[in-house]
């Protein structure tokens, strides 16, 4: 009997197919998941940066007008979590009155507290406490060693955050997700089978002025040749996306 072999770069570990498709999708700064790790990390650096020892487990909910912290923190560091929490919903751009979440009409919610001590005893000397273990792997499909289809899916988001937060293109809101899929061809993308991109946008913008933006920045970032008429290319496919 035959058995799979492993080969250092296959996309999918298992070299078992000359042709497959590949799907990966990414979520922007706005998107909810994004919005409670940026405001997580916020609350890690403040404390990093007065109390380099800090052990910082924060745990944060979104939802509409609402904000929760909880985890446990134990720091020497004066920190305003509050504050922390409001600047970085501001920089992430939910900066409109209108909206039932605005950095500064939120309600933040503070669960925080101290490190439990029956763990701390096991860190405060020499301990690691108790870890979770993460695990990826690196290809050579893309410079920065990511496999293709999620580095090209964070880089349509990443391009357009960066116009949103110039003002080059207002028409955007915060909140967007992409996926892309890719065909491979003896172990290679060799095209783009399909790309979706929804995307928060204001309340006046039409659905073709949407596209024609999105399909913009899709033909910025996809390498020259991979996008063609046979990609499969949806935006906003469930309609209008003005409430992120």
């Amino acid at each position: 009997m035959t058995q799979p072999t492993f080969t250092l770069g296959d996309t999918a570990g298992l070299a078992l197919a000359s042709s497959h498709v590949f799907t990966s999708e990414s979520v922007s700064e706005g998107h909810p998941d994004k919005v409670c790790d940026f405001i997580a990390d916020s609350i890690l650096d403040a404390h990093l940066a007065q109390d380099p020892h800090a052990r910082v487990a924060c745990e944060v909910l979104v939802k509409s007008g609402h904000v929760v912290l909880a985890g446990e923190i134990t720091s020497r560091a004066d920190v305003d979590h509050e504050a922390v929490a409001r600047a970085a919903i501001r920089e992430i751009g939910y900066t409109d009155p209108s909206e039932a979440f605005n950095a500064d009409g939120v309600e933040v919610r503070s669960l925080l507290t101290r490190q439990a001590g029956e763990i701390a005893q096991g860190v405060d000397v020499g301990g690691a406490g108790d870890q979770g273990i993460m695990f990826g792997y690196a290809c050579r499909e893309t410079e920065p060693l990511m496999p293709a289809p999620i580095y090209y899916a964070h880089r349509i988001l990443h391009e357009m955050a960066k116009a949103r937060h110039t003002g080059r293109v207002p028409e955007l809101g915060p909140d967007a997700k992409s996926q892309v899929t890719l065909a491979y061809e003896d172990g290679k993308p060799v095209r783009a089978d399909s790309i979706v991109v929804s995307t928060q946008h204001g309340e006046d913008v039409t659905q073709d002025k949407i596209e024609e933006i999105v399909r913009g920045f899709v033909d910025e970032v996809m390498p020259q040749g991979w996008v063609g008429r046979d990609t499969k290319f949806y935006v906003n496919p469930t309609g209008r996306f003005v409430i992120g």
